[in-house]
């Protein structure tokens, strides 16, 4: 059984698991490292006994236990840069395999550990382990750049900087394409394209730097299970038939977008938390989650009392770790979103959720007494989650066969707007139609309305009734 030792940690020797049995194996000290706050004067040391009998894997076990015991709650992480990997931190070979056989892969896994921890994991001195968490702490910690150096940095590989979408209108707007290093969020009512978009910029991705592309491969995490290997192959063959002239250069480009399907809250957390060495070994350029709602919006009911907090911190977490690796490898993050629509009264309803059919008495909204009430459907995941993404893209409903593509926000572009089909190969612009009805909704891109089916079907009846109407004004419809 632990015991706590009375005298401090110092005073305890640490001999090694192959001594004989009934020794003492290891002592761990509980608390926090001088590197988070200063070492409490009352910290407790644990001792772990090997009794008669007792095999060296038990004990290791038990080590491990307290250790985890012993590091700080997640509630005080040390933030995103501290999950970086040991092994890019610059420390040997050696010493990283020997850390990871006690499960300490990150700079946050290092330096939640006292000193004590340190010197027996390591098997080096008080001094050399000083020395190694000033070489961990420097590895994970921001790094001051100046303007001047982000420029140069640009302007020296521009191929790096935006990912191409090839639809010049909108790249043309955005800079140059989606941008490296942030976090782009498309938006839509269900059935405007958040998938096809997705699959489209899968195969931009992999094409060659000289196409426009990133020449690397794909993490494509899928939460409402709606990738089609079928469709992307229709896409690569379609909007570039010269370039995908053959099987083996389509199985190639399959073969560099790595789907997982994660159908939860904590796996999606899990996966993207675990995604830095997979970036480095598998050379990837460009990061999908479609989409972050579907997991928030089936395991977190905001009616229930502290529900909203937890899904906040859910995707405060997720967003803050997209960002590091964004920024960390230069590579662009997508992430898809749904929308909501909320009515004049308060009422808030997941309008994705429901059938297509009833998109427009949500976004107009009904009463008890028949009277009809205004309502709007914006962005789900509400207003801090729009200060979390970079830049949003808007996709909505502008009549039956044309959808709209709204650039409602970015760091570099203003708010603009285009027309687009879907066709088999993928997004296609349409660049001659008239844009002049556009109109823009407020200041704040979390409340821009969105249009939805049937309010683009209503619009379309009307238009085509009023050249047989005389006399008569149409009634304005709601603009979503």
């Amino acid at each position: 059984m632990p015991t706590a030792h009375p005298e401090g940690p110092s005073r305890i020797p640490a001999p090694s698991p192959s001594e004989k049995e009934g020794c003492l194996v290891g002592v761990l000290a509980v608390g926090h490292t001088h590197l988070v706050q200063k070492r409490l004067v009352s910290e407790t040391a644990w001792t772990c006994w090997r009794q008669p009998g007792q095999p060296v894997d038990a004990v290791n076990q038990e080590l491990a236990k307290k250790r985890e015991s012993s590091r700080i709650p997640p509630r005080k992480s040390l933030g995103s840069m501290a999950a970086k990997k040991l092994r890019r931190a610059r420390l040997s070979q050696e010493l990283c395999e020997r850390l990871s056989r006690h499960q300490i892969t990150t700079c946050q896994d290092f330096l939640c550990l006292s000193l004590l921890e340190l010197m027996k994991v390591t098997g080096q001195s008080y001094y050399d382990v000083q020395k190694l968490l000033c070489k961990v702490s420097r590895a994970c910690a921001p790094k001051m750049q100046t303007a001047y150096e982000m420029k140069l940095r640009k302007s020296a590989n521009p191929s790096s900087a935006f990912l191409s979408t090839t639809l010049h209108s909108l790249d043309k707007v955005l800079h140059g394409g989606v941008p490296c290093g942030s976090l782009t969020e498309i938006t839509s009512p269900p059935g405007c394209g958040k998938t096809q978009f997705c699959v489209m910029v899968s195969v931009l991705a992999t094409l060659p730097i000289s196409m426009g592309g990133l020449d690397g491969a794909v993490i494509y995490i899928d939460t409402e299970s709606a990738f089609s290997a079928e469709r992307l192959i229709e896409i690569a063959g379609n909007r570039f038939p010269a370039y995908f002239d053959s099987d083996e250069k389509l199985s190639c480009m399959t073969r560099s977008i790595h789907l997982y399907r994660e159908l939860t809250c904590g796996s999606v957390l899990k996966r993207i938390m675990s995604l830095e060495e997979e970036i480095i070994s598998k050379k990837v350029k460009l990061i999908i989650i479609d989409s972050v709602a579907s997991v928030v919006r089936k395991e977190f009911d905001t009616k229930l009392q502290g529900n909203l907090a937890e899904r906040s911190n859910f995707l405060a977490r997720g967003a803050s770790v997209l960002k590091y690796l964004a920024e960390e490898f230069s590579i662009p993050v997508i992430l898809t979103n749904q929308i909501t629509t909320s009515l004049s009264n308060g009422l808030a309803i997941q309008a994705d959720l429901v059938s297509p059919a009833d998109d427009l008495s949500l976004s107009e909204g009904a009463s008890g007494s028949g009277k009809r009430e205004s309502g709007c459907v914006t962005a789900a995941l509400g207003n801090t989650w729009s200060h979390s993404v970079n830049t949003r893209l808007i996709l909505q409903y502008h009549d039956l066969l044309t959808r709209q593509l709204l650039v409602a926000k970015s760091p570099v572009a203003p708010f603009s707007a285009f027309f687009y089909t879907i066709e088999k190969s993928g997004l296609v612009l349409q660049d001659g139609k008239d844009q002049t009805i556009l109109t823009w909704e407020g200041t704040n891109p979390a409340l821009q309305t969105i249009r939805v089916r049937n309010t683009a079907l209503k619009d379309t009846l009307l238009d085509a009734a009023l050249p047989s109407t005389i006399g008569e004004t149409p009634s304005n419809t709601s603009n979503l």
